[in-house]
């Protein structure tokens, strides 16, 4: 019998499911794995790293709520994105542009 993913994977298999070019803040996937705590997300991938269990992890899809990357990182999750076509305003991303709500298109 195989039992309920964790948190953390469903946090995980969340992140990894942002398609290229497209980007969710901490809030949106707490609210898609069914959680109420954004610094959890923040936490999780922080402990994670680029990688996790061999599979690559886009962390750097994964913003502050104003559309702004992680202060520490910033040089290179802005180059991330931009590699990925995510447009930029002065330091934020815009949000309207790219942001994912979890659902695959069609």
């Amino acid at each position: 019998m195989e039992s309920e993913p964790n948190i953390e994977e469903l946090i995980l298999a969340c992140v990894r499911s942002i398609p290229r070019g497209r980007v969710m803040t901490y809030g949106d996937v707490a609210e898609y794995v069914g959680s109420n705590a954004p610094r959890q997300v923040g936490r999780v991938l922080a402990e994670s790293g680029d990688e996790v269990d061999g599979q690559p992890l886009p962390w750097h899809r994964v913003l502050r709520a104003d559309g702004r990357c992680a202060p520490h990182l910033f040089l290179r999750q802005r180059a991330l994105l931009l590699l990925e076509g995510v447009p930029f305003r002065a330091d934020r991303v815009l949000l309207r542009e790219c942001r994912w709500d979890g659902i695959p298109a069609s």
